[in-house]
């Protein structure tokens, strides 16, 4: 779906103009086109190969989807793509944005994503000397706009850890915190799969060899470089504080299945004990003194009574019990 299609000169709008005329506005000079689409078609990209000339191996990738991001260089074109996240109720939603990159356009197919760069290009219309960089300045500010959007996301998983961590140590809870850990740790994952490979493929564009069309608009890369560094820093944090967490949750469950473990042992001896003047006492001999005793009976309960008394309370002061 065509969302616009606009055609500038020097820094400024001319007007929005028909798939049909970009052929005519790309070979103007000072002049390029900006296109974006949503859900784009097979159809419309070949449409759009036609007009621009991209690359047919880039219109695959386009057509296909699901790219690991990525920034490739084909002639003096570059073709980039972007991983979209964005928060949904308890999910991460992973959408796409595919950007081809000319001297003379810019084309930008956004997937599976509900958010729009609507903003892009208001913030780009008002800065008109910028603007007048070209098409480079236009990626860059895509490019930016898709980071930013990363940064309320990291937030969100830094807050969710934090709620899960004041859980740690409350009792009976560890099951569910590691679950909850586990869940976190699949998010986390899959924002450092959007943020790793980017970051790596924007370094080639803040320096050595620069694509021509990125060449003036290298140190505002270098600013995007510097954000992913951030997010990717945060990322391993959040990560590295997961797997703590993780293990001190399992080690709050063999705490607890040891005090367990010490409360079942510590009335088994108490049993025990019982179990045993009991059993001397039930014993079939013939000649027994405590048998023919009138007070044998209650001699014994008492016995048992305090031998066990005396257990429970060595157990219950060595906090066994």
């Amino acid at each position: 779906m065509l969302i616009n299609c606009v055609a500038y000169q020097d820094g400024k709008k001319l007007r929005d103009i028909s798939i049909e005329e970009i052929s005519d506005y790309v070979v103007k000079p000072d002049c390029f086109v900006w296109v974006a689409l949503q859900d784009a078609s097979s159809a419309e990209l070949i449409q759009m190969q036609e007009e621009f000339g991209l690359h047919p191996l880039a219109v695959e990738d386009a057509q296909h989807g699901h790219q690991r991001p990525k920034i490739d260089e084909f002639g003096d074109s570059v073709f980039a793509v972007m991983q979209l996240i964005e928060q949904q109720g308890e999910e991460l939603n992973v959408g796409e944005v595919d950007v081809f990159v000319g001297a003379n356009y810019i084309l930008s197919v956004r997937n599976r994503s509900q958010k729009n760069f609507l903003g892009v290009r208001d913030r780009c219309e008002h800065e008109p000397h910028l603007l007048k960089q070209g098409s480079g300045f236009v990626f860059y500010a895509l490019m930016d706009a898709v980071v930013d959007r990363y940064f309320p996301v990291v937030d969100g998983l830094e807050t969710e850890l934090e709620k899960v961590e004041e859980k740690i140590f409350t009792k009976g809870s560890a099951r569910s915190n590691i679950e909850r850990l586990y869940l976190l740790k699949n998010k986390v994952m899959v924002v450092k799969h959007a943020v790793a490979p980017l970051l790596e493929a924007v370094g080639k564009l803040t320096s050595g060899r620069v694509p021509g069309v990125c060449a003036n608009s290298r140190e505002y890369f270098r600013d995007v470089y510097d954000h992913l560094n951030r997010i990717n820093a945060s990322i391993d944090t959040i990560r590295d504080t997961i797997g703590t967490a993780i293990q001190v949750n399992l080690s709050m469950v063999t705490i607890e299945e040891s005090e367990v473990n010490k409360r079942l042992a510590a009335w088994a001896g108490i049993f025990a004990v019982a179990t045993a003047f009991a059993g001397i006492w039930g014993m079939n001999f013939k000649v027994m003194p405590e048998l023919q005793w009138d007070y044998g009976y209650p001699f014994a309960l008492v016995v048992i009574t305090v031998v066990c008394g005396v257990l429970y309370s060595r157990f219950k002061k060595a906090g066994w019990l």
